[in-house]
């Protein structure tokens, strides 16, 4: 019959996020200590109150609007307004089977290119290769602390002869760095300037340590589709729902995201959108969860660096999120006497000898040459980090071995890979 592939996936792969998991469930199957440091999934528990709205509203069983059900997008905006400044309407707000099924919808219906500063998410280029589109690639650098410079999204911009849509996504997986004020308003000013539309993925924007997570929609709100949904602040991943804010002058974008979405998912189940009222409705659990869900990430994340810089590995203290990005680069030579020549083959030999899964950093935009390792600190068990943290009382600092207490699998597993590092070097 010939091949019936279409080229863009006939040599593609089962993304990497996904592809770790299933590693490390089957590696753990044959009985191996495994230290799942790869999948990045929210340890924490799904808020009591947004459960219980779930099960009140299990028997919900009618199709809802496309864009969705009218009480949650006001719900969703109202989040917005009081988080981002901004003032969006519930007309302005699509509801979808994740954020990445809607990402992946709206560059269906643009006739633009994807400008992606890298490390990315790996899910962001390959859906634009799906569409036979190239991403352009802005590489940023450690010593810039992974930040776009305005300067480089300028020159990408002027080079273009097509419309362009950036990616901006922070507190950023994976390196868990954010932006501040200053530095979107300098983005902002530049992609105002060219005519570059942005996407600014905010989906950890709650998880920001310092809980002053600021909307790239405060300083450029005519052209920033913000994108969240429930997965990382709500612990509620496998529920897939994901939220789109549009400006209105991009109005004619969201009504064609909504005509593609009409083609494909219809709309999304009903019993989690009637859920999803409580958690964006917020209130003092949520702000409750959050501000201790935050403290808890943000103790994980500062033994992550601890345990990282002490063994010489590169990596910057995260702001946000649950991730950190891990350099080897100045372990190449020990390494190649190992036979170990990119990312890949390290994380491998990782696994194999310590069991602790990573992901490498070639998914992530970078060159598969360089030596860099996504950490994905959540290996724990959230709803007893949680417990510790409410009893242990916001007026005071978590115990110093808090982090060996309530999280000992990240631990354990930051302790082998620091370990391993070591090894390598007096192996030179």
């Amino acid at each position: 019959m010939g091949d019936l592939i279409r080229g863009p996936f006939r040599d593609a792969r089962l993304s990497a996020t996904l592809a770790i998991n299933e590693r490390s469930a089957e590696l753990a199957r044959q009985g191996r200590d495994v230290f799942r440091l790869g999948f990045g999934q929210s340890p924490f528990p799904v808020p009591d109150g947004v459960v219980a709205a779930l099960q009140q509203n299990a028997a919900e069983k009618d199709y809802l609007p496309v864009q969705g059900l009218g009480s949650l997008r006001q719900v969703v905006a109202e989040h917005h307004a009081r988080e981002d400044g901004s003032a969006p309407s519930s007309e302005d707000v699509v509801i979808g089977p994740g954020s990445k099924e809607l990402l992946f919808l709206l560059q269906l219906v643009l006739d633009a290119d994807l400008l992606l500063p890298t490390p990315c998410w790996v899910s962001y280029a390959p859906q634009g290769w799906m569409l036979e589109r190239r991403p352009k690639l802005l590489a940023t650098g450690f010593a810039e602390g992974w930040k776009l410079d305005p300067a480089k999204l300028a020159e990408a911009a002027r080079a273009s002869t097509k419309p362009l849509l950036l990616v901006l996504n922070y507190p950023n997986n994976p390196t868990g760095q954010t932006y501040r004020l200053p530095e979107l308003e300098a983005l902002a000013s530049v992609a105002r300037d060219l005519g570059v539309l942005v996407f600014s993925d905010e989906i950890y924007g709650r998880l920001e340590y310092s809980g002053e997570h600021r909307s790239m929609s405060a300083v450029y709100p005519e052209a920033t589709i913000v994108g969240s949904g429930l997965s990382k602040w709500c612990g509620a991943g496998g529920w897939r729902l994901g939220t789109f804010v549009f400006p209105r002058q991009l109005g004619d974008v969201r009504r064609a995201v909504m005509i593609a979405a009409s083609e494909t998912f219809t709309s999304v189940s009903a019993p989690v959108q009637y859920a999803a009222v409580e958690a964006f409705k917020g209130g003092k659990a949520i702000d409750d969860y959050l501000r201790h869900s935050r403290r808890v990430l943000a103790a994980v994340a500062g033994r992550t660096v601890q345990e990282l810089t002490g063994a010489g590995i590169d990596v910057l203290q995260p702001q946000g999120g649950f991730y950190a990005f891990a350099g080897f680069d100045r372990f190449r030579p020990q390494l190649q006497s190992r036979g170990v020549r990119d990312c890949l083959e390290m994380t491998e030999a990782i696994l194999e000898e310590t069991g602790v899964a990573l992901l490498p950093g070639g998914p992530f935009g970078r060159e598969p040459s360089e030596l860099w390792v996504r950490v994905a600190f959540v290996d724990f068990d959230g709803a007893g980090a949680l417990a510790a943290s409410r009893a242990s009382g916001l007026d005071q600092a978590l115990s110093p071995d808090f982090v060996d207490l309530y999280c000992p699998a990240t631990a354990e597993g930051l302790r082998r890979l620091a370990t391993w590092a070591r090894e390598v070097q007096g192996s030179g």
